[in-house]
């Protein structure tokens, strides 16, 4: 999967999570940065819609993984950040399952 497609999805996750919460939403693009600029989007929600973009993509991601926050700057990624985050995560998977097979 590539990252246009993963965000493609994470910006529909993001949009429909605002929406089902009566949250209003920014137009989201690939600069916004969900941490700073999504109204109330905190560490309560970031494993809601991991989990939900995981399922969209029919992928797995780590329950331990945030995927919307640099773990070594502890800067917030913005939504293409993420998904060339979760496109390399998906891949580095890839990697191990062929280095078992």
């Amino acid at each position: 999967m590539d990252p246009a497609s993963i965000k493609e999805k994470l910006i529909a996750v993001l949009s429909q999570i605002q929406a089902d919460s009566g949250l209003e939403c920014p137009t989201l693009s690939g600069a916004i940065k969900p941490v700073d600029n999504i109204p109330k989007f905190d560490s309560k929600i970031w494993p809601v819609a991991t989990t939900i973009l995981a399922t969209e993509i029919g992928a797995t991601i780590p329950n331990d993984v945030n995927i919307f926050v640099d773990e070594t700057t502890k800067l917030p990624r913005s939504i293409d950040e993420t998904a060339a985050f979760v496109c390399g995560l998906l891949k580095k998977q890839g990697d191990k399952k062929a280095v078992a097979a």
